[in-house]
């Protein structure tokens, strides 16, 4: 009668032991998909947003540049979080330094 005692208590230990694994094992597709969701998309915008953060703390006056609005011009003042932007002889806009998109080549604009 000891005995069966004894063997009956060791019994859901092994069993607990599986189910760590198991759930261990069920783990492993959520943990897959988030290294291949970092990989895929995480870390490529982090890699574009520190590229475009260099790229505007790099601009100068005189700079050519396209907005996110699509507008093309030169920077002629340049501010902490402002730029003033010349889109044609006369015409001067203040945009938000965030709202550059792209630096064009020197001589792009006539």
């Amino acid at each position: 009668m000891f005995i069966s005692s004894a063997i009956a208590q060791t019994a859901p230990a092994a069993a607990s032991g599986g189910d760590m694994q198991s759930s261990l094992m069920s783990m492993l597709p959520l943990l897959l998909m988030f290294v291949v969701l970092y990989f895929v998309m995480i870390r490529p915008q982090m890699k574009k947003q520190k590229e475009h953060r260099a790229m505007l703390e790099a601009l100068a006056k005189g700079d050519e540049i396209v907005t996110a609005g699509g507008l093309v011009g030169r920077v002629s003042a340049m501010g902490d979080s402002y730029l003033s932007v010349e889109l044609a002889e006369g015409t001067v806009v203040q945009l938000q330094r965030q709202a550059v998109t792209q630096v064009l080549p020197k001589g792009t604009l006539k």
